[in-house]
Parts: C-alpha cells; sequence; structure tokens
C-alpha cells in the first residue's frame, strides 16, 4: 500500500499558519484519503488494511493497467480498519488505487 501522507495538526498546539496550511492544501484536493494495491494474478479475494477505513466509507477504485478490466474488482465488504476486494480469476497481476471517504 502506497499512502501520502500530508500534515496532520495537533489537536491542542496548532498554531494559525498551520491551520491555514492545512485547509488551503485541503482545498486544493491534497486529503489523506489515498492509496494503493496490487491484485495478484490468479484471482482470490485480497484484504486492504488501512486505518481510514470503516464501515460507513465509500471506497473508489481506479485502474491502474488495462488489467484492471480483467479482474473486474469490486468491495466485497467494509470493516473498521480494513477492506475486502472480490475479483474474477485471471492471469494477470495489476495496481489499483484507491480513495477512501467517510
Amino acid at each position: 500500500m502506497s499512502t501520502v501522507n500530508f500534515r496532520i495538526l495537533n489537536p491542542v498546539l496548532a498554531t494559525v499558519r498551520e491551520i491555514a496550511e492545512v485547509l488551503n492544501n485541503t482545498v486544493n484536493g491534497k486529503l489523506n484519503c489515498t492509496g494503493e494495491f496490487t491484485m495478484p494474478a490468479g484471482g482470490g479475494d485480497i484484504t486492504v488494511t488501512d486505518p481510514r477505513a470503516s464501515q460507513e466509507s465509500v471506497i473508489l477504485l481506479e485502474p491502474h493497467s488495462i488489467n484492471y478490466y480483467d479482474h473486474d474488482p469490486y468491495i466485497k465488504t467494509k470493516n473498521n480498519g480494513s477492506f475486502v476486494i472480490g475479483q474474477k480469476n485471471n492471469g494477470h497481476s495489476t495496481t489499483i488505487g484507491y480513495v477512501i471517504i467517510g
């Protein structure tokens, strides 16, 4: 899993300048809600562990190669701290990006 980490504020000690920086980055789309994983060749479910995921999250998938469409991935289950991706069985691995909202 690849996760980009942007600044997280200390809830007690954050300065006005730090708050402005984080809010401006948020407005510009720099959110801590993305990652990626690799679907293995040969099929089977894969569990993605991410503490930002919850049962109420909306999880969007992004293809990183044409093999994505051979897998036909879908969100099978959502848990607090992880989610499971189901797929068709095929002979190619592929990397998939994701966004977690909520």
